[in-house]
């Protein structure tokens, strides 16, 4: 079961007025941070898809799953206990009543949830639950930006703005070392590789997240900060409403 904390102040919005703006991007390229300013700068709800995969990775570990179990996994993917908020600056994660926003950015985690991901009967189920949150979380809130690996074209393929966000690679590497080790110094940078270039390599084998689909709009971060991160994806969801 899949469920969505409540939002105490619905959304006024009507179904016309939502938006929903889907965002891919590989890891690094700044997805879920600017994802959250975007959205708390639309006043619209969250979704972090990619969460979603980390949770049931750190439940299958938890329960001492085989992670090359695929049968045995998609089977734990049905039976997540999983509730999400779609609160922007408080996007809280819980399993089975246990909250695992931190537990689920572990490095053992990062470097498993490659096998979660990549497993064709979870990735189904997935897509599923995500569909339906995105529909509840637009309707509580007034619309929703969600973010992951396949938003643009699996999940969301409907959505009203559709974003490739993506930068170099060795500007995400220095971005995740900093956020990882506190440092990008070389060192870092190694220790930090196989958590980007090796899990985008095995995670494209059944996602596309690095080349723009058509209709989806490209938003290159390599030379952009944060801020400068973010106006970029706002000016594109925008100009994205006012064109349809």
């Amino acid at each position: 079961m899949t469920a969505v904390i409540d939002d105490p102040a619905a959304s006024s919005r009507t179904a016309d007025e939502q938006v929903v703006v889907a965002i891919d991007g590989p890891s690094g390229s700044g997805k879920s941070s600017v994802s959250r300013a975007v959205a708390t700068r639309l006043e619209v709800g969250y979704l972090d898809t990619g969460a979603m995969y980390r949770a049931l990775t750190w439940w299958c570990l938890e329960r001492g799953l085989d992670l090359s179990d695929q049968d045995g996994v998609a089977v734990a993917s049905r039976e997540l206990p999983l509730v999400m908020s779609h609160d922007p600056q408080a996007p809280a994660i819980t399993v089975d009543g246990t909250a695992v926003d931190l537990a689920i950015r572990e490095t053992r985690i990062s470097e498993a949830v490659s096998a979660v991901a990549t497993n064709l009967a979870v990735r189904a189920d997935m897509k599923q639950r995500q569909r339906a949150l995105i529909g509840e979380i637009a309707s509580a809130t007034g619309g929703v930006v969600a973010e992951g690996r396949d938003i643009t074209t699996v999940v969301a393929p409907d959505a009203d703005v559709r974003i490739l966000l993506t930068a170099s690679e060795a500007a995400r590497l220095a971005r995740r070392s900093k956020e990882l080790h506190g440092s990008d110094d070389d060192s870092s940078l190694e220790r930090t590789r196989e958590q980007v270039v090796a899990r985008d390599a095995k995670d494209s084998t059944v996602s596309q997240f690095s080349v723009a689909a058509d209709g989806v709009v490209t938003v290159d971060t390599s030379d952009l900060d944060f801020e400068q991160s973010v106006q970029a994806v706002l000016d594109v969801v925008r100009a994205g409403v006012r064109a349809g």
